[in-house]
């Protein structure tokens, strides 16, 4: 049983913490009466101050009136007790990236929730299906991922698990388009689209650390390149602990001593970023300034040579090519796989919740740009120079490579007319 999307008004969240937070705040100022649930009452009231605090940050910058402002903080209302959630259209749950939390979380929504209210997790890389599994009403749920912070990006990945029905996927959409958020729907599997991308592209800035490359160095080609943060900065926005938390849930994580090596050792030292005012970078209370930092390097130091990687020389254009190049490599494979219907899907999330550069038109777009036959070539360089275990070829890049061909033209042949 559905409502129609008219009547998803009012939303439920589940999670005070900072995404929830983020949340509850873009739909109070979009007009939409909010409950904010969660078990600790502290959690509850520190989400109160971060959302008075983003909405006096609006106000103060222009993008919202002093009285619109008091009507958004009247929209919301702040419990512990879920039993308060009977009554929501729409419940998004954003508590921490564990399936078996989430899985408890949907299980009590399950038996509290209206039978036609959607159920939405703001998972950034769990399995969809295995969450809407804790439930009755499969067809019902559906990931919604909000990127950080939730009140101020504008994309969020619209997740469709197998059994995901398509009412309740126009429900999500119509959803982010009244709060002002542009929803991309994709498809299950861990990270969707845009984080199992990011792993690859960090994979890349984690190996390059370990080969001698200073974290600032690689930051600095990768934002001259257009980036709006290089890795290690947006590493330590996030909080290195989130991937942190991620990688333990994980059971497919690559045999190799390397992998993300230098930032499990930070988050382990208590270095998880800007909250901690140490991450890669070291930062003065109340800035957000980066500054290089000698542990940091004593750390990576002492790691390489525990794992006999010796220091190299690096290029601008190999840090650019290996972040870059792994981007595109995991995207064709991405659409392969049927988890992005499009190219530009792909480029849309990239360039609104991951700060691609807009001018180079999302990493397909600038795939086409430089010829499928270079990116091809430069992926089996890499190959050649850093072993098969990261560096093949997506049979996809390889086969539109060998035509001459594009992933713009290979839209267009699927579908009957241009992506672009």
């Amino acid at each position: 049983m559905s409502v129609s999307t008219a009547e998803d008004r009012h939303i439920g969240i589940v999670g005070a913490g900072t995404m929830g937070a983020g949340i509850a705040t873009s739909c109070i100022t979009g007009g939409l009466p909010v409950t904010l649930v969660d078990s600790q009452s502290a959690a509850l009231m520190s989400a109160l101050q971060r959302i008075r605090d983003a909405l006096a940050a609006a106000v103060s910058k222009g993008r919202l009136t002093a009285e619109a402002s008091a009507a958004a903080q009247a929209r919301v209302a702040v419990t512990s007790d879920m039993a308060a959630l009977g009554s929501a259209d729409v419940v998004i749950e954003a508590v921490f990236e564990s399936l078996q939390l989430k899985q408890d979380v949907f299980g009590e929504l399950d038996a509290r929730c209206r039978p036609d209210a959607l159920l939405a997790t703001n998972t950034s890389t769990l399995d969809v299906a295995a969450i809407a599994s804790a439930t009755t009403r499969p067809q019902d749920v559906i990931g919604m991922h909000f990127f950080s912070p939730a009140n101020i990006m504008r994309l969020v990945e619209i997740v469709r698990a197998p059994q995901t029905s398509s009412t309740s996927v126009a429900r999500a959409l119509a959803l982010t388009q009244r709060i002002g958020k542009t929803g991309v729907v994709v498809g299950n599997g861990f990270g969707f689209v845009g984080n199992r991308m990011l792993y690859a592209y960090g994979r890349e800035n984690q190996l390059l650390l370990l080969e001698g490359v200073a974290a600032s160095r690689i930051d600095a080609v990768l934002e001259d390149f257009g980036m709006a943060m290089g890795p290690n900065a947006v590493g330590d926005l996030a909080g290195l602990d989130v991937g942190y938390r991620v990688r333990r849930e994980r059971k497919d994580l690559p045999d190799d001593p390397r992998y993300y090596r230098v930032a499990d050792l930070l988050v382990e030292s208590g270095r998880l970023g800007q909250k901690s005012g140490r991450g890669m970078y070291r930062y003065e209370p109340g800035s957000r300034a980066r500054h290089a930092d000698p542990e940091v390097d004593a750390i990576i130091r002492a790691e390489a040579q525990r794992l006999n990687i010796a220091p190299r020389a690096v290029s601008d254009a190999e840090i650019i090519e290996r972040c870059i190049f792994a981007l595109i490599n995991e995207g064709a494979a991405i659409l392969a796989d049927g988890i992005a219907a499009a190219p530009l899907d792909i480029d849309v999330i990239w360039c609104n919740g991951y700060g691609f550069p807009r001018a180079r038109g999302g990493p397909m777009a600038y795939a086409d740009t430089l010829g499928l036959g270079a990116v091809y070539d430069g992926i089996r360089r890499m190959a050649i120079e850093h072993g098969a275990r990261y560096w093949s070829a997506a049979p996809l890049i390889a086969e539109l490579a060998a035509q001459k061909s594009t992933f713009a033209a290979w839209q267009a042949a699927r579908t009957g007319h241009s992506a672009r």
